[in-house]
């Protein structure tokens, strides 16, 4: 489930990398955030039937972000500016840090734990991006574009494709 969960984040994040340069029209990037929001949600809702700790803990960080690209897709048939979902990207941003802490400090040397954690690293930087670009309005539109854009290839696409191809 991972690798799919991944490989539509990183989609996602590509292109809204490239809407946030201006160069995708809001309405267009939509249905790839409505998609991959589902795709969330659906992979949430079946790890919570799981009923263990690890499952439900997955399902828990899956929508965290599932949640943003839902509200992502939805400003963007509402011409929102995105404040509210940028105070929500603090809160992601906070959560994700000490996931971060906790994935690292529990790697025991596998890499892909190492990378998980370095991953939610990224990710607590990027959300942290967003918060100061839709919230506290900062003129950082380009950077967070670019850092989207590399934080889509490097922490989401590259390894689901590698982990949907036996790689991982």
């Amino acid at each position: 489930m991972l690798g799919l969960v991944l490989l539509y984040v990183g989609a996602v994040l590509f292109v809204n990398g490239i809407w946030l340069l201006g160069r995708i029209t809001p309405r267009e990037v939509a249905i790839m955030n409505i998609f991959t929001g589902v795709v969330g949600l659906m992979v949430a809702v079946f790890a919570v039937g799981q009923k263990d700790l690890a499952s439900v803990r997955l399902a828990g960080y899956v929508l965290l972000f599932a949640f943003t690209y839902l509200w992502v897709a939805y400003n963007q048939y509402i011409d929102a500016d995105g404040s509210g979902l940028g105070w929500y990207c603090l809160f992601v941003a906070i959560t994700a840090v000490p996931v971060s802490v906790i994935t690292l400090a529990s790697t025991g040397g596998e890499a892909f734990l190492v990378w998980l954690g370095l991953s939610w690293a990224v990710w607590a930087v990027l959300w942290f991006l967003y918060f100061l670009l839709l919230a506290v309005k900062r003129p950082i539109q380009k950077l967070a574009a670019y850092v989207t854009i590399a934080a889509g290839v490097a922490t989401a696409w590259l390894p689901g494709f590698l982990t949907l191809n036996g790689y991982i």
